[in-house]
């Protein structure tokens, strides 16, 4: 038996993302798909000194507009363009002992892919869960595969029996197709927890009552 999830690597997502993690047995980072420009891959949103939400977008390197998410590059100079956008955050000064992650988050270097896993993985650590992660790119599934064709393939090449999604994923699956795979597909519930990144999380929460969210929430 062995659940899965396959989900997008997103920088410093909300706690609910790291349910998927919690949950499964192997977690996929799916980095073999187009970037979404407008999407979660590259950017969050922190609180300014001001109260307000703002965007924190990731330094990349111009890409044309079907480059793969395991594609993206840094440009030079990202690590001190990425401080200098971190600046009129007021978590970056309050993590206190959650620094680990604020360190790897100052610490720009490989592919926007390896970074973002590696910041995926520190949360992880902090919020005590396993991480069993593989790259759907490493997988090198064929490019005819695509949609809920390409998760259902990867599925079955990590043998998975249950496939587990975030909520917002009920109008992209077909249950009779997974079940025809022998595999089921379940969803989480919509997460009832506080929004915003897991960093202004860890900066504002209580770590133990929020790890314990992430894990039965």
């Amino acid at each position: 038996m062995a659940a899965i999830a396959i989900m997008q690597p997103y920088f410093l997502p909300y706690a609910g993302y790291f349910r998927l993690v919690a949950q499964t047995d192997i977690f996929v980072i799916y980095d073999c798909v187009q970037f979404p420009r407008r999407g979660w891959v590259h950017r969050n949103k922190l609180v300014d000194a001001q109260g307000q939400e703002q965007w924190l977008t990731l330094p990349l390197a111009p890409a044309p507009q079907d480059t793969l998410i395991r594609d993206l590059a840094f440009p030079e100079g990202a690590a001190a363009t990425l401080a200098e956008r971190l600046r009129p955050f007021p978590v970056a000064a309050r993590l206190g002992s959650h620094t680990p992650l604020l360190e790897r988050v100052r610490r720009v270097e490989g592919r926007p892919v390896d970074y973002i896993g590696g910041l995926l993985e520190e949360a992880t650590r902090l919020l005590q869960l396993p991480w069993n992660v593989v790259r759907s790119s490493s997988l090198e599934v064929a490019d005819h595969f695509r949609g809920q064709a390409r998760i259902l393939e990867i599925a079955r090449r990590l043998g998975a029996t249950r496939y587990v999604n975030a909520p917002g994923g009920r109008d992209l699956y077909e249950t009779a197709a997974f079940a025809e795979a022998g595999i089921e597909l379940s969803f989480l519930e919509p997460w009832a927890g506080a929004g915003g990144s897991i960093l202004q999380r860890l900066a504002d929460d209580d770590l133990p009552a929020l790890a314990d969210q992430v894990r039965h929430g």
